[in-house]
């Protein structure tokens, strides 16, 4: 396509060239700098409620009454929801544009907040956890698509940056957001998604106004598909999976039986405890993208399964000698290894995936490392039912290190392809 010049009915003109891949990369690009700072606000916002539960389960244990295998099952309903969206979410985005797919998820996520804040038995739990999901998988694909659209071309890399720690400070801010509220104010499973519903309105604002464009149709097949990336960048995707699904499978066992394990080790239920260590669980998730962002993708990717396998060491000798500052350092190694991961993985992606593609390749890593996140949690909650957490503790961390190493091999097996997308 030629480059825009005056042309008689040049807003017809215009019109139809800014609905181009093209001329929506152009358009964005010449948005000003803070506009990518706040196209993430959204992705934040929602994962922000995606683990404001997780102090509060002491909770509505102590109120409903059910065991760790149930509270796994809760947890699990949100990957449920998560994969269901990544299956249309990337896709829909891609064909129709991001605020077709970020308005109703923002709009579900306020319908979860209620649901939490009046929730009164497991179905209740369920079914917010299933919302909370569904928006999850929106904003990890069409949101994060957004900010790399608004960046453009030449502030592709500062994109991935920003979006991998806008979900992963999100993630962190929830839990200890809720833990504080919780212990501090009345109505201690109520006042925090009261706030957050008044965060997500704000991040409703953002995406009215955000510079995005809706883009062409340009992709082909069924609208509900198993996502992908375009010929030619699968080893790209796979590389990104092979060390973000430990890495996040490590994170989201210590979101759903962490408290447990703090529980058992400290003898405390301590909302704010629980929410703190998972706040700098992500943290750490944060602070490591931005410290290793001038090295190279495939040093990333090897540190991440790096740092993962060690959470599982110190994951195993802190339920052995039962000690809380191993297990905070599990945690963290844990947030470092999801961290590193992630931002690998997208920066892999954005350097391989043309902007249409985008959402759905997006939408294809989380997939691949989500499905790992729900199963191997699920599993070990029911375990430490059957033979005490200590022991179901120890298994998932063998099986997760064996994972974590697996990863680190291939990434070092495929250092030339993973050189070629720099």
């Amino acid at each position: 396509m030629s480059e825009s010049r005056t042309m008689p009915a040049s807003a017809v003109v215009e019109d139809r060239r800014a609905k181009t891949p093209q001329g929506r990369l152009a358009a964005a690009s010449q948005a000003p700098a803070w506009w990518i700072w706040l196209a993430a606000w959204p992705v934040t916002a929602v994962f922000i409620l995606s683990n404001a539960a997780t102090p509060l389960y002491v909770l509505w244990q102590r109120d409903i009454g059910f065991s760790k295998g149930t509270l796994t099952v809760i947890f699990a309903f949100y990957i449920v929801g998560l994969l269901g969206s990544l299956l249309v979410s990337g896709v829909v985005s891609d064909r129709l544009g991001r605020k077709p797919v970020l308005l109703p998820a923002l709009a579900l996520s306020l319908a979860a907040c209620a649901i939490f804040a009046t929730a009164s038995s497991v179905v209740a739990l369920v079914v917010a956890r299933l919302f909370t999901g569904i928006a999850v998988g929106a904003v990890v694909s069409a949101g994060m698509a957004a900010v790399t659209d608004v960046a453009g071309q030449e502030r592709k890399h500062r994109a991935a940056l920003l979006a991998s720690c806008a979900m992963v400070f999100g993630a962190g801010l929830g839990p200890l957001l809720a833990g504080i509220l919780s212990e501090t104010l009345p109505a201690p499973t109520v006042t925090v998604f009261v706030v957050e519903a008044a965060l997500l309105i704000t991040a409703l604002a953002t995406v009215v106004r955000m510079p995005v464009r809706r883009p062409e149709v340009s992709s082909k097949g069924g609208w509900v598909r198993i996502p992908g990336v375009p010929q030619g960048a699968g080893i790209q995707l796979a590389l990104g999976i092979a060390v973000f699904a430990p890495g996040i499978t490590a994170t989201s066992f210590v979101l759903s039986l962490g408290p447990s394990l703090l529980s058992g080790l400290l003898g405390t239920t301590s909302r704010v405890v629980a929410g703190a260590m998972a706040f700098a669980m992500f943290l750490t998730a944060t602070g490591v993208q931005f410290a290793v962002q001038k090295l190279s993708r495939r040093t990333i990717l090897a540190a991440g399964a790096a740092s993962t396998t060690l959470s599982m060491v110190t994951l195993v000798v802190a339920v052995h000698t039962s000690s809380v500052p191993v297990l905070i350092a599990s945690a963290l190694l844990a947030g470092a290894g999801q961290g590193m991961g992630q931002l690998g993985g997208l920066s892999l992606l954005n350097s391989t995936v043309p902007s249409q593609r985008l959402a759905e390749a997006n939408a294809a890593l989380n997939v691949g490392g989500y499905v790992f996140a729900g199963v191997l949690p699920v599993s070990a909650g029911y375990l430490s039912d059957a033979v005490g957490l200590t022991r179901g503790a120890t298994l998932f961390a063998a099986v997760l290190m064996a994972l974590a190493v697996a990863g680190g091999l291939v990434v070092a097996a495929n250092r030339s392809r993973v050189r070629e997308s720099a």
